[in-house]
């Protein structure tokens, strides 16, 4: 890439807030990209030259022409809130914060259009005056944005009734700017949507999406505790399994997981395994009598008003548990898998040992409730870990890779072709976060 002069490209900018200071590069072009040790030797010096912050849709159409004309790669973020790079410059550039393109477009039930850097709580505080919320939130949901969320995320709480944000449904439409010699506005709708779920912003800058909402029940928290894994694990499955329970959240974590959350230490008595859940207050009553079915022993009851108040359990689950985790131990990282079976689960359990410590969350998939896992793993060596995952693999469990920042080696290893074809078109000269779509680059050096 030609040297670019940045104070050039400040003064093309000019009415468009921007910062060149370090510190703050440094912030935002990085996320939590450090609970890989791969990872974190792989990008902790990458750093964007310059950020802005762009207030509405045509600053942002103003950003992409410059972006287009000087050749300047441009990495789109939210609230950095990911855990694999999706958000980090591999090639400097500018990094464009969507953090003051905040608002709320319409609201009415079951739908919502808002602009990219709504924040997930702040959405639903609003949405459930009028009784409705998100379908699908992440453990970062006090902070990540909804756009952030589609274009780096995956799967959170709800997911259990919802699935995946990628599944049909989930996401209505979304406006977005190419980066085309002249830079145009386009709306995908319906299917067409995928073509920037999960993309990491390398397949336009999205300005606007509609979402479809979920009724919002009273939200109780719960903390069982159990004293084997495995009945925790069989608990899990079957309030998954159980349709007439209202839940949210079924998180199942083996010792010694449960050690590494110090508030909650009066909860979770020492050597048991336990499940975080939220379930529906109208549900409570059949949920004891699943408790009392496997021999659990409720140690913690929020009702939906308490729950309000304080840290959420939710922030104790998904990827907050290797946070919590990693606050008391830094040499643990973490997998992400589809196990798809208890069986695979136990298999796992029982041949690793505490090497790899089990964390369950379980969500839709295919149409049936399956545990997933945020395994939290003793890091060693580089070798070791892939030895790790070759043996989930070879047995029939599923690795989402989480040590890589490509998409589709972090996914289901698969070029997505309809991707590829999309961005080559609205992204000609691959200015948009470059060297994250292996499938891209890979086309890219053929030609």
């Amino acid at each position: 890439m030609a040297k670019i002069n940045w104070q050039a490209i400040a003064d093309e900018l000019k009415g468009i807030n921007i910062s060149t200071d370090i510190s703050q590069l440094t912030k935002l072009s990085l996320d939590y990209y450090y609970f890989s040790p791969i990872l974190q030797a792989q990008l902790q010096d990458k750093r964007g030259d310059l950020v802005v912050f762009p207030k509405n849709e045509a600053e942002l159409l103003q950003v992409a022409q410059i972006c287009v004309k000087h050749k300047i790669p441009l990495t789109v973020r939210g609230a950095g809130t990911g855990n694999y790079g999706q958000c980090i410059p591999l090639f400097g550039g500018i990094v464009l914060d969507t953090s003051k393109m905040n608002q709320i477009r319409w609201l009415k039930p079951g739908m919502a259009c808002v602009e990219p850097g709504v924040k997930m709580a702040a959405f639903d505080k609003q949405a459930r005056v009028i009784g409705w919320e998100l379908r699908i939130a992440p453990s970062t949901y006090r902070t990540a944005t909804i756009a952030g969320f589609v274009g780096g995320g995956s799967v959170g709480m709800g997911s259990l009734t919802y699935g995946q944000i990628k599944d049909r449904g989930n996401l209505s439409a979304v406006r977005l700017v190419t980066l085309e010699d002249n830079p145009q506005i386009l709306e995908l709708r319906g299917d067409e949507v995928q073509k920037v779920i999960h993309g990491y912003g390398t397949t336009g800058i999205i300005t606007e999406l509609e979402i479809p909402l979920a009724p919002a029940y009273p939200w109780m928290e719960i903390i069982v505790v159990f004293d084997e894994f495995m009945t925790a694990a069989k608990f899990g499955q079957a309030l998954a399994d159980s349709d007439g329970i209202i839940k949210k959240l079924v998180s199942i974590h083996a010792q010694p997981i449960p050690s590494y959350f110090p508030s909650l230490q009066n909860y979770l008595p020492q050597d048991k395994h336990c499940a975080l859940l939220m379930v529906s207050e109208y549900s409570l009553e059949p949920l004891q009598d699943l408790v009392r079915e496997y021999k659990g022993e409720i140690t913690y009851l929020k009702t939906a008003q308490e729950a309000t108040k304080g840290t959420s359990l939710l922030e104790y689950t998904w990827n907050h548990t290797t946070l919590h985790a990693r606050n008391v131990d830094s040499s643990l990282t973490y997998l992400q898998t589809f196990y798809f079976t208890l069986a695979k689960v136990e298999q796992m359990y029982e041949h690793f040992g505490d090497e790899v410590a089990i964390h369950l969350e379980f969500l839709r998939a295919g149409g049936k409730a399956i545990p997933a896992g945020l395994q939290l793993v003793r890091y060693t060596t580089e070798e070791r870990l892939r030895e790790i995952i070759s043996y989930h693999e070879d047995n029939g469990a599923f690795i989402a890779n989480p040590h890589v920042y490509t998409i589709e080696d972090g996914g289901d290893g698969k070029i997505d072709m309809d991707k590829v074809k999309f961005k080559r078109k609205i992204d000609p000269y691959g200015l948009l976060n470059p060297g994250k779509m292996r499938g891209y680059e890979q086309l890219a050096n053929k030609n």
